[in-house]
């Protein structure tokens, strides 16, 4: 019945804006009285959207997202994801790149993290140009701002690219307390690829998947490290 109704809908459409303003003739009619046929309807922009997928070697295997800066070129994102040859493609979907892929050109992750891998401390901020786009990504995409020491417990939507999937999955959950520097969130259908995927409320992010576990050991069960004044230096270290 629905695509009945859609199909149906998208006829009535044609009907209508196939009318010459103001005349009740169709364009048709006008092309043939030699008048010139309405220009058809320009292409509608993409949805900003700051959350997309890191790509290297040809394929997706994280989520990352653009984190509001004076440069407009942060992205964020686990620490365990990084790895040489990166791109991001926010707005990622379908197999397709919206907004172009945008070269990660710099990377910063906590000391911590560098000389133990500490949990605590799984995040990483990217720095991505576009080349011969003098635009920041910031300004095309949108962005989230960092949401620091805001507590445990939060309502948020969380978004990852599973890396079997062109498209990303999304959940609205409740974070909880998991350690003294750990949160969790119960969202199922979070596999491998939604690592770094945001955690966030009211437009700030307040966490990516990783921390315990890389993230966790469920599909169903994510996690990430607690956003303190860890994350709040690293930050001012490259949001210019």
């Amino acid at each position: 019945m629905v695509i009945q109704f859609l199909r149906a809908a998208a006829v009535a459409t044609v009907v209508v804006t196939g009318l010459t303003a103001g005349t009740g003739t169709t364009a048709d009619d006008a092309y043939a009285a030699g008048e010139p046929a309405p220009a058809p309807p320009a292409p509608a922009a993409p949805t900003k959207s700051p959350v997309g997928a890191l790509f290297a070697n040809g394929s997706h295997f994280c989520t990352a997202s653009v984190v509001h800066s004076d440069t407009g070129d942060v992205v964020l994102t686990a620490a365990h994801c990084v790895r040489d040859g990166m791109s991001f493609a926010p707005g990622y979907h379908d197999g397709i790149a919206p907004f172009g892929m945008w070269t990660v050109t710099g990377v910063a992750v906590a000391d911590g993290w560098t000389s133990s891998a500490d949990p605590d401390l799984d995040f990483a901020f990217l720095n991505v140009q576009q080349p011969g786009n003098p635009a920041s990504l910031e300004s095309v995409t949108g962005a989230n701002v960092l949401g620091v020491n805001r507590g445990f417990t939060h309502r948020i939507t969380l978004t990852g690219y599973p890396d079997t999937t062109d498209s990303p999955v999304v959940c609205e959950g409740d974070t909880a307390r998991s350690d003294t520097f750990q949160m969790r969130v119960a969202c199922p259908g979070f596999p491998d690829g939604t690592s770094g995927g945001p955690w966030v409320t009211d437009g700030a992010v307040i966490g990516v998947i990783g921390g315990y576990q890389l993230g966790g050991a469920t599909p169903d069960v994510s996690y990430s490290a607690y956003f303190d004044d860890d994350i709040a230096k690293l930050y001012a270290s490259v949001s210019g």
